[in-house]
């Protein structure tokens, strides 16, 4: 049995912070996570992808990111159990809780944070006759490597921000590059809209608005694309095909666990902790949901601070808590050079 102070489900960028808000906090807390490293979707979907939403980074990688958040909670010493599943939750008569996973590892703490993300995903895939006979042949769903398109021929389908960004990203990169959207406007950040259409205008991308894609040419590799742009069809000849139309998220086990849900999401009490409707359960990051609710890092960086105060409270209820500024208190571990993060729990974004 492995116990701690704060269990904390999913170790996604929001778990991560979460440990060193708990740190601080002289906190313990152990990451169950379903993938074999820390680090989440960006580790494992797009540790490549910049990021632009980071303060005090006006441009960050997400493997980068999560190098780095690996390295500020390296002197709390986190334990892990990683590539297992949480399979079920139970309360115990002195108000502990016990979280089982797949592989029947067992884990005791008076707190429970889950920090799941969107669970497990699939990417959406668009209704194209003879799309799976080219998938890993030049139909790509998830961009690990942009440097697998230098020089190529890449045509990008998408309005949301993942299609904006993989276009701005990868206009340096490819030979030629292709965004193709079915409306006139687009889902994602409006400062990536105008990167996008300056990007057009110097001649460095092509645009197809109202366009879709509606057929897949070549043998044994994509070679083209059939496009209906507006009345009229074309033929495109490209290398790769990234339709990035997000993902279909499921919250797998967690919807069994009796907390209070909607619309995939868990429902929480936003006015102080992102409590759930389980007292001593909490949950932090894209996995829940509150009126006004945004599905970015940096408020699930906010969700995970409340919840660490919150967590302080319960676990020690006669016991004052005093704000200290890590800026007169330091961080114990740390002496101004960067601490490396255990080996042992790392796996380097390459």
């Amino acid at each position: 049995m492995i116990t701690t102070d704060i269990i904390i489900i999913g170790a996604g960028p929001t778990g991560l912070f979460a440990v060193f808000e708990a740190g601080l906090l002289k906190l313990r807390c152990h990451l169950i996570d379903s993938l074999p490293q820390p680090g989440g979707q960006c580790a494992e979907i797009y540790p490549k992808k910049p990021i632009y939403d980071i303060p005090a980074y006006p441009e960050v990688l997400a493997g980068d990111l999560i190098d780095n958040l690996m390295q500020q909670i390296a002197p709390f010493n986190p334990g892990f159990t990683l590539g297992e599943h949480a399979q079920t939750i139970v309360k115990t008569d002195d108000d502990q809780f016990i979280v089982t996973t797949d592989k029947g590892t067992q884990h005791q703490a008076p707190v429970v944070a889950i920090a799941g993300g969107l669970g497990t995903f699939t990417p959406r895939k668009p209704q194209l006759e003879r799309l799976t006979d080219f998938e890993a042949k030049g139909v790509d769903y998830i961009i690990k490597d942009p440097e697998k398109y230098r020089n190529k021929k890449v045509v990008i389908a998408g309005g949301g921000d993942s299609a904006l960004d993989w276009t701005i990203f990868l206009s340096d990169i490819a030979a030629e590059l292709t965004l193709v959207h079915r409306r006139m406007e687009f889902r994602g950040a409006l400062d990536s809209v105008d990167k996008v259409q300056e990007l057009k205008r110097q001649g460095k991308i092509k645009l197809l608005t109202p366009a879709e894609i509606v057929g897949l040419e070549g043998e044994h590799h994509l070679e083209g694309l059939t496009i209906a742009h507006n009345d009229s069809t074309l033929t495109l000849q490209t290398d790769y095909f990234v339709p990035l139309f997000g993902l279909t998220p499921k919250l797998g086990p967690i919807a069994e666990w009796g907390l209070e849900l909607e619309k995939n999401a868990i429902k929480v009490d936003n006015s102080l902790d992102y409590q759930t409707n389980i007292p001593g359960i909490y949950a932090i990051g894209d996995v829940n949901t509150y009126p006004g609710k945004l599905k970015l890092i940096l408020c699930g960086f906010h969700e995970a601070t409340l919840m660490c105060q919150s967590a302080f409270k319960r676990i020690y209820p006669n016991k004052k808590n005093i704000l200290k500024y890590t800026t007169v208190s330091g961080v114990a571990g740390f002496d101004g050079s960067k601490k490396e993060a255990p080996k042992s729990i790392v796996k380097k974004i390459e």
